[in-house]
């Protein structure tokens, strides 16, 4: 409960969650357990369409946002993708949030973040040797 009062990078604050709630409808979640709302009404808007918002699952990162959600969010599509599915092409891969920071994060072959070390290649630095 405190998490939620003080600090907005877990999820939504204690304030937003109230005024999502007070002035919003759900209209879906993700897979990753986002849930999104829509503005009952284009009352706070500052150009005329209904306001949308996301309440992220657990640390609040955008790249958690899956592209269908986020042209909803954009209003680049009208319909939610619980309504109108984006169709996925087959060449498409799953959406995967930014691992950049975690453990999970990719490390080249050489980076200090694996072993360090790394084969020769024929552009290496040579120091400079009086002769």
């Amino acid at each position: 409960m405190l998490k939620s009062i003080f600090t907005w990078w877990n999820g939504a604050s204690f304030g937003a969650v109230f005024h999502i709630n007070r002035r919003g409808v759900f209209v879906g979640q993700d897979d990753m357990g986002n849930r999104y709302f829509e503005a009952k009404d284009t009352k706070d808007s500052y150009d005329g369409r209904k306001r949308r918002w996301v309440i992220f699952k657990g640390y609040s990162d955008a790249s958690k946002v899956p592209p269908e959600w986020h042209g909803w969010l954009h209003h680049t599509f009208e319909e939610p993708p619980t309504r109108e599915p984006l169709k996925r092409q087959a060449w498409e891969k799953d959406h995967l949030p930014n691992l950049t920071g975690t453990v999970h994060a990719w490390r080249p072959q050489g980076s200090i973040a694996r072993t360090g070390e790394r084969p020769k290649a024929s552009g290496d630095y040579e120091a400079w040797r009086p002769e």
